[in-house]
């Protein structure tokens, strides 16, 4: 390891602690907001194919939770990984954290193998449990079955890639984004258009560039400008390790995973009262909701390795700071898009679809859903910085609350005390997040004292 590498991941227990997380946060937060790209570019072109862009991108919503499932599994190692090896760096353990590595590399891939083959024989029927009809499931499966095809791409790309986020080099991990968006954004309508292949053309556009960003990833963590290297000496299934890993990673797994759940209990519901355009309209209310959630997510994977490395250190005045400096920065983020939301909002529906009827059906529900949208900043910024303390139990506790705890019971219950069904289904959203932002705020308030305490 040269003098350059040690001192830059030195720099995550010395350096200010101000201007270190706005300069490994940029790119972790320009990272995910590329990210959306892969998702959102996709929904804004086959929404405008010629005839049937309305039932396509309804087709398309449907398969979310397979996409969302996939993602998942990849954070489930990968971001239960990276933040154990950081504090291995933290603590000077510097073989350990390419363990970590090692492990997590050769479990995700073997994981990716199983993913495709079950996804591949399944997705008819899970498409349909989707909320998939007769007129958009053929669209869903066009789009999948070639997705799926690329999973062990994603699994690398999103699972390695906070790895290099660990080690203080969020502007390398940022560019496995960049790449891989910038490349699906000029493929989609050479795919889609020119060559005629519609939805299939987007899912090709995606694995063709998650499959250059897996590359980059590689590349990097095999090659000399990295800390963590992954050694063929490492490249098995460590037991123990991958337990540590998956432990702390049950908790951004489950919230993902459980926008699947999610997905189901929304278009279900919505089905039932509204049909396909209602269904139609979550799609384009689940994009505006990673607008906010995948910025938010950025920030605290900025974060995260000096709150990691400082809690390694037992530098509680460090992680004191750190947390100060995430909420704040995440409340201001938050709290400007919400605003936006709510004072424009045909403005963003329209970047989805130029159906009128879909954008008054939409404009009316992206108020509902949205109107305590701001909240997200205590949720996510204390939740993930449960994680990267190494406090697995009860960020996974928090991650199960929203969602399977509040939301989706919400989602079926509500539905029964109001006359306006489909208002009470987008209602649940805003109640589920101002319970579980005062929940998950009061609790890491308490955790972190006593934490911090600990270590005087």
């Amino acid at each position: 390891m040269s003098e350059q590498q040690n001192n830059q991941t030195a720099a995550l227990g010395t350096a200010p602690v101000g201007p270190l997380l706005f300069r490994l946060a940029l790119p972790t937060i320009t990272a995910q907001v590329v990210n959306l790209l892969y998702s959102i570019v996709d929904r804004i072109y086959i929404g405008r194919i010629p005839l049937e862009g309305k039932l396509a991108l309804t087709g398309m919503g449907v398969t979310f939770p397979v996409i969302t499932l996939i993602s998942a599994f990849a954070a489930l190692i990968g971001m239960g990984g990276a933040p154990r090896a950081s504090i291995a760096l933290g603590a000077k353990e510097h073989d350990r954290a390419e363990r970590i590595l090692g492990t997590c590399t050769a479990a995700l891939w073997a994981l990716a193998l199983v993913l495709t083959a079950l996804f591949l024989l399944f997705q008819a029927p899970l498409l349909k449990l989707f909320g998939a009809s007769a007129d958009t499931l053929p669209y869903a499966m066009q789009y999948l079955n070639l997705y799926v095809l690329g999973t062990i791409f994603v699994m690398t790309s999103l699972g390695l890639n906070g790895f290099i986020t660990a080690q203080g080099r969020s502007s390398v991990a940022m560019k496995t984004v960049v790449i891989g968006a910038v490349l699906n954004t000029v493929l989609d309508p050479l795919f889609i258009f020119v060559l005629k292949m519609g939805v299939r053309g987007a899912a090709v556009a995606t694995i063709l560039s998650q499959a250059v960003s897996a590359a980059w990833v590689l590349r990097f963590l095999t090659g000399k400008q990295t800390v963590l290297r992954l050694k063929r000496a490492y490249f098995r299934i460590d037991r123990p390790v991958l337990a540590s890993a998956v432990g702390l990673g049950a908790s951004p797994f489950v919230m993902q995973s459980t926008e699947s759940l999610l997905t189901i209990a929304f278009n279900v519901s919505l089905q039932k009262y509204g049909g396909d355009a209602a269904v139609g309209a979550m799609t384009i209310l689940t994009s505006v909701a990673q607008m906010v959630q995948l910025p938010l997510t950025g920030l605290a994977q900025g974060a995260q390795p000096i709150l990691s490395y400082a809690c390694g250190a037992k530098r509680p005045d460090r992680m004191k700071r750190v947390v100060q400096l995430n909420l704040a920065a995440a409340f201001v983020f938050a709290f400007s898009i919400w605003a936006a939301v709510q004072l424009f909002p045909h403005t963003v529906v329209h970047l989805f679809t130029s159906d009128e009827e879909l954008v008054e059906r939409t404009v009316w529900a992206l108020r509902v859903y949205f109107a305590l949208g701001f909240t997200n900043a205590f949720q996510t910024g204390f939740q993930q910085s449960f994680v990267a303390l190494g406090e697995a139990r009860i960020s996974l506790f928090l991650a199960l609350e929203r969602k399977v705890f509040l939301l989706i019971p919400f989602i079926l219950i509500l539905p029964h005390f109001f006359a306006d069904k489909l208002f009470a289904v987008f209602l649940a959203e805003p109640v589920a997040d101002l319970l579980a932002a005062a929940t998950t705020t009061t609790l890491f308030l308490i955790r972190f004292k006593q934490i911090t305490r600990d270590m005087n």
